[in-house]
């Protein structure tokens, strides 16, 4: 069987067609439409039209921001393309193409991903922490994602840091541990826009010993594991998955578990030791979409 499978994002959708092996037959991507749903559904149904006549396809798999609820075929919340949330994608996409759809939150589909074919396939109970804009996650118990009441189990990003007196107001994960916070971060300091600097140039500036940059890293990487140590106490899992574009960055668990270390040495009380290793996501940019088709494969037929 092949799948149809779109990653929604508010810069690009991408698009593969999928095997239930995971085998990527073809992709590819395109900037996201921002002005209409109607112009959304339209793009998406044009690349249908185009792979049917070589793939005969099962149905779509979704990877899309917010909680989808796959009952109704709405997905409440909001983000960079806010008419998605609200009208009923299944019914539009149906429609278009004549395909069922099935959908899952955008990070949860990477994990999903893991958990299927990568990082995670080879323990039961793995936590998923993605480093992005902000910062995303997914909990897993026995190879099966936790939602919560509302669907927000893995929002690891509105976890408390700390209090910014200055500014009279909490500090949270994902405003001292995302990408996003290291780019602002760094601008505060030089007093630049955020758009004036990447995140590669933070990293690349740090390794020419600019000292605003390896500050901000040193802040960053204090951030995530302050985050994870919690975390790995709360949940005790056997693995735990960095997911992001900085994933890639081979020095990125390397830099956390001497972190780690630095806060158990600095913590008085005796406590257990807890080392889950910590690795990064196998599958990049790819994850989304794998993840998408694995969750249609194995809850589509419960609805």
């Amino acid at each position: 069987m092949v799948y149809l499978a779109f990653d929604i994002g508010g810069t690009n959708i991408k698009y593969a067609a999928i095997t239930e092996k995971g085998e990527i037959l073809i992709k590819g991507k395109y900037k996201s439409p921002k002005n209409s749903l109607e112009e959304l559904i339209h793009s998406m149904g044009e690349v249908h039209r185009e792979l049917a006549v070589t793939y005969n396809f099962e149905g779509i798999a979704l990877s899309i921001p917010g909680a989808p609820n796959n009952e109704t075929g709405v997905v409440p919340g909001g983000s960079a393309l806010p008419f998605i949330h609200g009208p009923n994608l299944r019914e539009a996409l149906l429609k278009e193409t004549g395909l069922n759809m099935f959908a899952e939150n955008d990070a949860k589909s990477a994990a999903l991903c893991e958990v299927w074919i990568g990082a995670a396939s080879d323990v039961q109970d793995s936590l998923f922490i993605v480093l992005g804009t902000g910062v995303g996650g997914a909990i897993v118990k026995n190879k099966k994602l936790h939602y919560g009441r509302n669907h927000l189990a893995g929002e690891f990003g509105y976890l408390i840091q700390g209090y910014d007196f200055e500014r009279s107001v909490f500090t949270t994960f994902s405003s001292l541990g995302s990408t996003g916070s290291l780019v602002l971060d760094v601008a505060r300091r030089r007093s630049i826009s955020p758009d004036h600097i990447s995140g590669e140039e933070i990293f690349l500036d740090a390794e020419n010993g600019d000292r605003d940059c390896i500050q901000a890293i040193e802040r960053f990487y204090e951030s995530i594991a302050t985050a994870i140590y919690g975390l790995m106490y709360t949940y005790n899992p056997e693995k735990i998955i960095l997911g992001g574009a900085i994933s890639a960055r081979p020095d990125l668990p390397i830099r956390i578990s001497e972190k780690l270390d630095e806060i158990k040495k600095n913590i008085t009380s005796d406590i257990p030791e807890v080392n889950p290793p910590i690795v990064p996501c196998q599958y990049g940019e790819d994850a989304n979409l794998l993840g998408a088709v694995y969750n249609y494969m194995t809850n589509f037929e419960c609805f």
